[in-house]
């Protein structure tokens, strides 16, 4: 006859009485030891390497950010020099790959058409079986280096736009708005789009890194790992977040609809709040207030679309914020606010992933080279709730 398991016949997924132990989601699981990132969500505070954000934010840069987050200290003049000189040197897209990229259909979904492209990179990359700490340090410069050119080209293949390639005197965030542009950005443009990438550049174990953690741990190459990432943060409930924050400003459409809007769908439980809500952060997530005063400072300099979705994410903010909502920990995350910047850089609404991919890159890599230097596979487990000893009925016999 078959039977259900007995809690104690899994002794690995119960706790001392007995009772079993889930974690959905893994939530709240250690899965091992960092020094890379640390979140405390209570307090609104966010460290890369011991770093605050704030201090990140004031005075780093994208690549000096992604120094520190990958080789584990801030760099020397030196080193940092060193370092954007080798990220020039590998902007350029091989032959091969730009042909591979020209094949794929323009109306592809952009963060498609980026797993793609690094799936194939990672066939030509001269040391793609080269699985040592100095190999991935490498392969990270040379895939880092060329993803704003991905996907900066793609943009403007789908355009029907002359491709703008890379002009080694620009930094890494200014020279990927002049080739998405076809011209140099401003100042103000260039330091907001640097900003981002610092911002987003890492988040601790989210659902991408732990993929990228999971692929690199069975030994898989880099290639796949970053692939992986890349396909977990596709999904609406991880990249797309400022993308649903824009849609649902859209559906508002004025700041003095907000109210009507929030008490019909908040209140009244027909939607969730997009860009509020963090798994981790029960506080105001720090990296949200800072792009919030650069939405504010470019609402005011260009108005237009730009500041009606400023006016209406900030009293949207102001009512949310006075709602029970703060009282169940519900707080503005870093999404909420990111998309007006973006907006305001000119970025098309379905390319804001890619920038959140290009950026994060930086984090899954250092998160790869931790964990593989003390690897274990990772190899969760179910707690099993079906039925065992069943009779094996021969299939002529079957109903």
């Amino acid at each position: 006859m078959p039977r259900k398991l007995k809690p104690e016949e899994q002794p690995w997924c119960v706790d001392e009485q007995g009772n079993p132990v889930i974690n959905k989601g893994v939530q709240n699981v250690c899965i091992d030891q960092s020094e890379i990132c640390f979140i405390d969500g209570f307090h609104s505070k966010l460290y890369y390497r011991g770093y605050s954000i704030e201090d990140l934010a004031k005075y780093s840069c994208a690549e000096e950010t992604a120094y520190l987050l990958i080789y584990g200290h801030l760099p020397t003049r030196k080193e940092l020099d060193d370092f954007k000189g080798w990220l020039r040197e590998e902007r350029e897209l091989p032959e091969k790959a730009l042909e591979v990229l020209k094949l794929i259909p323009t109306d592809t979904e952009p963060m498609e058409m980026l797993r793609t492209m690094v799936s194939y990179l990672g066939t030509i990359d001269p040391g793609k079986h080269d699985l040592s700490r100095d190999g991935v340090y490498r392969k990270f410069i040379r895939l880092w280096a060329k993803i704003p050119t991905i996907i900066a080209y793609f943009y403007r293949l789908g355009k029907g736009l002359e491709l703008v390639p890379p002009d080694p005197r620009l930094d890494y965030a200014e020279n990927f708005l002049y080739m998405f542009h076809g011209e140099k950005p401003n100042g103000g443009h260039a330091e907001a789009m640097d900003l981002s990438l610092r911002l987003y550049a890492e988040h601790e174990n989210n659902a991408s890194a732990f993929t990228t953690v999971v692929i690199a741990s069975t030994l898989a190459d880099y290639y796949s790992a970053i692939a992986g990432g890349i396909g977990a943060l596709r999904g609406p409930l991880h990249g797309y977040a400022n993308v649903v924050a824009m849609k649902q400003f859209d559906e508002i459409g004025s700041a003095d609809n907000v109210e009507k809007w929030f008490k019909e769908n908040i209140e009244g439980g027909k939607k969730r709040l997009m860009g509020f809500g963090h798994r981790v952060y029960k506080s105001y997530d720090p990296r949200a207030r800072i792009f919030r005063e650069y939405a504010k400072k470019f609402a005011e300099e260009k108005g237009g679309e730009v500041k009606r979705y400023y006016d209406i994410a900030l009293k949207l903010e102001e009512v949310a914020l006075k709602s029970k909502l703060a009282e169940k920990g519900i707080y503005t995350n870093v999404d909420y606010w990111s998309g007006i910047v973006y907006l305001a850089l000119g970025i098309p609404i379905d390319f804001y992933c890619t920038l959140f991919a290009m950026a994060r890159t930086v984090g899954w890599t250092s998160h790869i080279l931790e964990y593989t230097a003390n690897n274990r596979i990772i190899r969760p487990r179910y707690f099993y709730v079906g039925e065992v000893d069943k009779e094996y009925i021969p299939i002529d016999q079957r109903g």
